[in-house]
């Protein structure tokens, strides 16, 4: 049984999130907490196996208390808030650098069946078995910078990285999902803002959030992040990130191309679909990138990439919130380096050679 602590300080909406949850004989609600300080007093006596977390609450708020529960009685954390504020939805991915493992839409129905009941069940089973490690800050978090002047390419797991590529790379292509918005900021924080390659990505994010997602890392990272518009052209140094629902593809030119046929695997967009594209219309250009995520998204894809001559690299199990997406590519012999999260930016600088900006 996975014992749920629920943390909001309405009680229509604990009372709403305790019926949904009951719905499932996996999960049982061990208590409700209606502020900040509740919910840290909560977790430090009775350590339940998984809270939902509000963000906008009197008093101490769901920020500060995600980052005392990560420092003092750590356990998984997902946060649960709406997607109407900008402002709501920026703090939320803020949560996320301090140990929370994702973020959810406040469920708008109270069926089993409805999406996002359906979605807050599943992730809330899943996330309950991730390990989660106590962290510590100073008396004000920040976000750890990088002195990208000190950058140095990373050991090599494999003789090529060690080298330059001699072959020209237009393009770097990355999946991610579980942990990804925090992953992402980190790889960006390692790179230059003159990295000359433009970055497509495929994100699994709960619908209603990437336009967020995009926010908040064109705002902490040094590069312009946006959401990916039907038939726009790459440019260099410009992130682009899949839209909801609806799978991204690049065709040779350049060119981003959105469709919303059936989802591959469960997943619309998805990673393989993106890294099949990049394989075909790029080859040997490109560089293919999988970063924490849970599932196998991504993994054929990033093997089609390999089998056309990009460079392949996957996140190491020990710097993944959630491994799986890397694991199942590593299985495939996709990858040419696994790497920890911290190496992968420093490892593209090496590839791109001396002037990789």
């Amino acid at each position: 049984m996975i014992r749920v602590l629920i943390v909001d300080d309405m009680l229509t909406i604990r009372m709403a999130l305790r019926f949904i949850l009951e719905s499932d004989p996996e999960l049982t609600v061990m208590g409700e907490a209606g502020s900040g300080e509740e919910a840290v007093a909560f977790c430090q006596k009775s350590r339940p196996d998984i809270v939902t977390m509000d963000i906008n609450m009197p008093g101490m708020g769901g920020y500060e208390a995600i980052r005392k529960i990560m420092h003092e009685a750590p356990c998984p954390i997902v946060v649960i808030t709406g997607i109407e504020s900008q402002y709501l939805m920026e703090v939320s991915f803020k949560a996320l650098e301090l140990g929370a493992l994702t973020v959810l839409p406040t469920p708008r129905g109270l069926s089993p069946d409805n999406t996002d009941a359906a979605t807050l069940i599943h992730q809330i089973k899943t996330m309950a078995g991730v390990k989660v490690i106590r962290r510590s800050w100073p008396k004000e978090p920040t976000r750890p910078m990088v002195d990208k002047g000190e950058l140095q390419p990373a050991a090599p797991a494999k003789g090529p990285a060690s080298v330059q590529r001699q072959k020209e790379t237009l393009l770097v292509a990355i999946g991610l999902s579980t942990g990804g918005p925090p992953a992402l900021q980190t790889f960006l924080n390692g790179l230059p803002s003159s990295f000359p390659l433009p970055m497509v990505i495929v994100q699994h994010i709960s619908q209603g959030f990437i336009f967020g997602l995009a926010s908040w890392l064109s705002k902490t990272t040094p590069f312009r992040c946006k959401v990916a518009e039907h038939h726009e052209t790459v440019k260099p140094g410009t992130v682009y990130l899949a839209p909801d629902n609806t799978h991204l593809t690049v065709a040779g030119s350049g060119e981003l191309c959105l469709d919303a046929s059936e989802s591959v695997s469960g997943h619309r967009p998805s990673a393989n679909v993106l890294f099949e594209s990049v394989a075909r219309n790029f080859k040997e250009k490109a560089i293919g990138i999988l970063l924490t995520g849970m599932g196998e998204d991504g993994a054929l894809g990033l093997k089609a990439m390999h089998q056309a001559g990009a460079y392949t690299i996957a996140q190491d199990e020990a710097s993944s919130v959630i491994f799986s997406m890397p694991k199942a590519a590593i299985e495939l012999n996709a990858v040419e380096e696994v790497l920890d999260l911290n190496q992968i930016a420093p490892r593209l600088r090496g590839l791109m050679g001396k002037n990789p900006g």
